[in-house]
């Protein structure tokens, strides 16, 4: 294509915005979308990219960068520290057993003893843009699902340090560098070695010592896009620094966020990114599919086609079984198995690789190359497939028919639903010495949570079998901390109408929810974050030069006022006109009583506080 970066501009943005919404709109997420249009203005569709394709690849792959190097302020050392079993063994466990069957079926193949090791360490990587993408868009990061791909992910890139270190010890020929990965490949291994570990350490003590210092003076010109400009430099030097010894950009760009994620710019660091990231991952997904060799698959189809199922069929069984020996369901297995079953972007590096030192021809390399982005290609499709047609079934039964636990304890306290909201009550309590008997009806999370050492029951908990199992009928209170507000609503009806002499304490996301629970009879409501946005007040009141004591009082005062609207508006909320005027009148009310309220001396008016000293240690904040 002629016409200069302009034009090549035109071109590939068009492209994403014609076809992602498109892709999109039919559920088949961005990635597909990014990669069909890729394949439009590709070489062997309408021609718009030819030979300066490789370029561009070379280019997008700094997206990959980027993502790692935010996804590492995501995650803090002490979270790093607590996934180093699930990172090194399932991550361990896929790599090895992987390649060692790749390598079975490279011998087969007939590519000999080096080559086969050398494709089966290649082909064993997945793709952490695709992923990540894709877990990110559906909102499963958090999931168990999640969490093994994000250890397996992460091992590969770990991984990629002694694959670069060990293909060149592949070559039955001597190996003369060019200079194309780094300045020391042709130095002593030991030589190698030390400058691995000073690239990682000098990354971990720049970050503690150096960049953090220099962002802040950054910070002080109050300039934004000087920040910009440095968040850009910092991940541009690392990758540059990774590069040079040989390593994996995107391993060093982790490193790199992880070492700032403690660090007061994790947030804004973040946020300045996102854009760029996202945009350079799109180009990446673009290059990839306009790489695709369509003369070598027109060529020969059958065994490009044969290839790549049987690739991504020997990598989705061992991610099953890897899955099912570590106690994750069928369900989430065989979206881990289909999520992470293609080969990756590293697969270009390494191969590139492997074709200089000449383990393997260019007719190997080149189909190689083809079935790695064919495999990339397909992904979507297969996790589109997956999510439409496989997941409905297999694996977990729906709680209407998978049989509920058995309960083997009963307690005072009943809590029913531990996502992030009951967690936190039970781990308060439990730290209080009150054990409660924990239900909950997402068998994922109950896996998941049993791993952590939580005893947690799965059932639904508006089944009246599963709450006499866990003796509603002899406890004090049920504490309700579930997510769905329908579900809620079903549960406290069961319980007024079967244990009505149990206390319902209930969780309600918002006001209208609150309503509706008031209606039921239900006076313990808990509005998850009025208690959080009201400290946060007072807070900010404290830091404006407000004593302690005033400031929580006003807190309290507050919360104690707004109580009492909740339960005045209830009754006029389906007059939306009415409701509105009273909402006004009770807003202006509360200010006017709060107003009132601060006009008087808090330490001689109020009688709430246990003592005189304590006042005094209050009201010095």
């Amino acid at each position: 294509m002629t016409g200069g970066f302009l034009l090549q501009a035109v071109v590939y943005l068009g492209a994403a915005v014609i076809c992602v919404p498109v892709a999109k709109r039919l559920g088949m997420g961005s990635v597909l979308g990014y990669i069909a249009a890729g394949i439009l203005i590709g070489p062997f569709v309408l021609g718009f990219v030819g030979s300066e394709g490789e370029d561009i690849m070379h280019f997008a792959e700094f997206g990959v960068v980027v993502m790692l190097f935010i996804i590492g302020l995501e995650l803090e050392p002490a979270r790093f520290w607590s996934m180093r079993k699930m990172i090194f063994g399932v991550g361990l466990s896929q790599m090895a057993f992987t390649a060692v069957a790749l390598f079975l079926a490279g011998l087969a193949l007939g590519l000999g003893w080096s080559g086969a090791i050398a494709a089966g360490l290649a082909l064993a990587m997945s793709s952490t843009a695709i992923v990540l993408q894709t877990l990110k868009e559906q909102d499963q990061l958090g999931t168990p699902v999640g969490q093994f791909s994000f250890s397996v992910l992460l091992f590969q890139d770990i991984a990629v340090i002694p694959i670069l270190a060990v293909i060149p010890l592949l070559a039955v020929a001597p190996v003369v560098s060019d200079g194309g990965h780094g300045v020391l490949p042709s130095l002593p291994g030991w030589v190698r070695a030390l400058a691995v570990l000073g690239a990682v350490g000098l990354i971990i003590l720049a970050g503690r010592f150096i960049v953090v210092p220099f962002l802040r003076l950054v910070a002080k010109t109050r300039l934004r896009e000087l920040f910009i400009a440095s968040a850009l430099l910092l991940v541009v030097a690392i990758a540059l620094l990774m590069e040079q010894v040989g390593l994996s950009p995107a391993l060093g760009t982790f490193l790199a966020g992880v070492v700032l994620a403690n660090s007061e710019f994790r947030h804004e660091l973040e946020s300045d990114l996102d854009p760029f990231k996202g945009l350079l991952l799109g180009l990446f997904f673009i290059a990839v599919g306009a790489s695709i060799n369509f003369a070598l698959l027109t060529g020969q189809p059958e065994r490009l086609i044969a290839l790549t199922a049987g690739i991504v069929l020997i990598k989705g069984v061992i991610l099953f079984l890897l899955a099912r020996m570590n106690r994750l369901n069928s369900h989430d297995a065989v979206s881990f198995a289909v999520g992470l079953s293609q080969v990756g972007e590293f697969a270009f590096v390494l191969f590139a690789l492997i074709g200089q030192v000449g383990i393997l021809d260019g007719r190997w390399i080149d189909t190689f190359m083809a079935v790695t982005a064919m495999s990339m290609t397909i992904t979507p499709v297969l996790i589109l497939v997956n999510d439409r047609l496989v997941r409905p079934r297999i694996g977990v039964k729906p709680a209407a028919e998978r049989e509920m636990d058995t309960i083997e304890e009963q307690n005072k306290v009943i809590l029913a639903g531990f996502s992030h909201f009951g967690s936190t009550v039970g781990r308060f309590l439990r730290a209080n010495g009150v054990e409660a008997t924990i239900l909950d009806s997402d068998a994922s999370r109950v896996d998941l949570l049993r791993r952590m050492g939580f005893k947690v029951y799965f059932g639904d908990v508006t089944r009246m079998d599963l709450l006499e199992t866990a003796g509603a009928g002899r406890a004090e209170i049920l504490v309700v901390a579930i997510d769905a507000p329908e579900t809620t609503i079903e549960l406290v009806k069961t319980i007024r109408k079967h244990f009505p002499t149990l206390r319902l304490m209930v969780r309600a996301k918002n006001r209208f929810d609150a309503y509706e629970l008031l209606d039921l009879g239900v006076s313990d409501i808990y509005r998850e974050s009025l208690d959080t946005s009201v400290r946060l007040g007072v807070d900010v009141l404290r830091r404006l030069g407000h004593r302690g004591y005033s400031a929580v009082r006003a807190g309290q005062k507050f919360l104690q006022y707004d109580e009492e609207a909740l339960i005045e508006l209830a009754s006029h909320r389906k007059d939306m006109k009415k409701y509105v005027s009273r909402v006004r009148e009770q807003i202006a009310l509360q200010e006017e009583l709060l107003s009132e309220d601060m006009q008087h001396d808090p330490t001689t008016s109020d009688h709430a506080w246990d003592s005189d000293e304590m006042k005094d240690t209050v009201a010095r904040g």
